[in-house]
């Protein structure tokens, strides 16, 4: 082995030693000073020097320093590409394999080829679930799988029951959210355990709001995003797979 490369090896072993010991610090630290700190995931550099990130709660991201002595909450700008880098760091950590989705626990609904497709996970009781509803009848060649996800209270269970039960619970989830006209009360016996996956399918994923779309890419958009958001994403996530 040659001096330089010697050399450069004795660099990244120093490197990898500093920053470990970094994190063995941050870690105490945060740990000892913060002890309500949810247990930390990850402990990783930032894109600025001596500036470290602590992931934990799965995606939940803060900063500190090389001591763990300070801790900034916020969003980590790059004033070059005005990007936001906390959140680029989130949208990669909360990814969907669009693939390993369970649609057959969805409702589909095909609007012209249904070529294209997204997911919503929605609450029957949401109202930006319902503005979303109308906006996404706009779409054209598109998919839509919707996962009853009734997390607003124990009458978006009875009501996600009554239009999973219905004879065409698509037409029924359309007529409540766009036309207001009230599911069917469900009678006899029916089988609703897709309901409880959908809810365990939701908390896995972190979705703690309604409507939360994702798209073919794995990416997702929590709220109600109007039609023009939704198609742009469509395409951008088409662009991702191609």
């Amino acid at each position: 082995m040659t001096m330089l490369r010697r050399g450069a090896l004795a660099c990244a072993l120093m490197a990898a030693a500093s920053a470990w010991a970094d994190e063995a610090a941050i870690r105490k630290n945060l740990s000892e000073r913060l002890p309500n700190l949810p247990k930390i995931d990850e402990v990783s550099k930032s894109p600025i020097p001596g500036l470290y990130e602590v992931r934990f709660g799965g995606a939940e991201i803060v900063y500190t320093d090389e001591h763990g002595s300070y801790l900034i909450q916020g969003s980590l700008i790059d004033t070059k590409t005005r990007t936001d880098l906390t959140q680029a760091r989130i949208d990669k950590l909360t990814q969907i394999d669009f693939a390993s989705l369970p649609l057959k626990d969805a409702m589909l609904f095909k609007q012209g080829t249904g070529a294209r497709k997204l997911v919503v996970f929605a609450d029957p009781n949401c109202g930006y679930c319902k503005r979303i509803e109308r906006d996404l009848l706009t779409l054209k060649d598109v998919s839509i799988y919707t996962f009853l996800y009734p997390i607003l209270g124990p009458d978006s269970n009875v009501k996600s029951r009554d239009i999973w039960c219905s004879k065409d619970a698509a037409k029924t989830w359309r007529s409540w959210m766009v036309d207001g006209v009230m599911p069917p009360k469900s009678t006899g016996e029916c089988d609703v355990a897709a309901l409880d996956r959908n809810v365990k399918l939701g908390q896995r994923h972190r979705v703690q709001g309604t409507p939360a779309v994702v798209f073919e890419d794995g990416s997702r958009a929590p709220g109600a995003l109007p039609a023009a958001q939704i198609e742009a994403r469509i395409v951008a996530a088409a662009a991702k797979k191609s």
